[in-house]
């Protein structure tokens, strides 16, 4: 039974990462159809934010909970002033900028602190289930994860914003008939979800290290997510995060971990030939 409650967490702590490295791509992804290539350099510079105002003494929750998500969410906003604007509706165009931004990032960030990947210090400490033990840290991961998914549903549901964000993103010539400036949308969108990037590259920190090529190992996964979940972001990713986290973490328990993601591809290929427009897609087409 301990080995079961074992595997039951770390398969609880997956499903958390994914949902917290897929949900800033959902927003960009997702709501404004941009492919991000740069999304795990947005991480990136979470994480080096966390590691740069821990390192000047603020505090590791500070860090990584406020400082991280704004100051790449200033980035995002400065990204997409300068060069995301200019290529709406230009997909391909889109891809291969970002993808230039995320070689440059990389470039900038290792002429600046180096290829040594550096660390952060794990807030919190250990707990036993039966005979192992395990990272209360994992629990920080999920909790994030539930309160940016679950504030982001509210945001989209509750406020004014998130009723002219979706009435943009859905006719921006109607909304701008009405009054709405979609170029402030767009750009005020487009810094939320590298902010909530900035927020996971922070909170993973602590366990991934910090290092420029680190975004490699997330943006993958935050795709394949994105594509399986559909068109809603909160249901989508919530759900394709939950099947995509159990079986990348109990496959990787039963074999090894590259098994694991191997597992994780083949089951992205399948459920995007089953359902090609994602979970959300073909169910749940009213949610959010």
């Amino acid at each position: 039974m301990d080995l079961y409650g074992l595997v039951g967490f770390n398969i609880l702590v997956g499903i958390g990462t994914i949902a917290l490295i897929t949900v800033g791509l959902g927003v960009i992804y997702g709501m404004m159809k941009i492919i991000n290539l740069a999304h795990g350099e947005f991480m990136m510079l979470g994480a080096y934010a966390t590691y740069v105002a821990n390192t000047h003494g603020i505090n590791i929750w500070i860090a990584m909970l406020i400082i991280a998500p704004i100051f790449v969410g200033l980035v995002g906003l400065v990204v997409e002033r300068c060069l995301i604007r200019f290529l709406y509706g230009r997909m391909i165009d889109t891809m291969l900028a970002t993808w230039g931004l995320s070689l440059g990032l990389i470039g900038l960030m290792t002429s600046i602190f180096g290829n040594d990947p550096r660390g952060v210090p794990t807030p919190v400490g250990s707990f036993s289930i039966g005979h192992y033990a395990a990272s209360l840290y994992g629990f920080v991961i999920v909790v994030v994860a539930i309160l940016a998914l679950a504030g982001f549903y509210a945001m989209l549901s509750l406020t004014r914003y998130g009723l002219i964000v979706r009435a943009t993103m859905q006719n921006p010539n109607m909304a701008a008939a009405l009054g709405v400036a979609p170029p402030t949308i767009y750009m005020a969108t487009f810094a939320l979800g590298a902010a909530l990037a900035g927020l996971a590259g922070g909170v993973l920190a602590p366990i991934s290290g910090v290092s420029p090529v680190m975004g490699a190992a997330f943006i993958a996964k935050a795709f394949i997510t994105v594509l399986g979940g559909g068109a809603a972001i909160v249901t989508g990713t919530s759900l394709a995060s939950g099947l995509f986290g159990f079986i990348d973490t109990f496959v990787s328990f039963k074999s090894t971990p590259v098994i694991g993601e191997v597992a994780l591809l083949l089951a992205a290929v399948v459920m995007i030939r089953i359902l090609p427009q994602g979970i959300t897609g073909r169910f749940l087409r009213r949610s959010l």
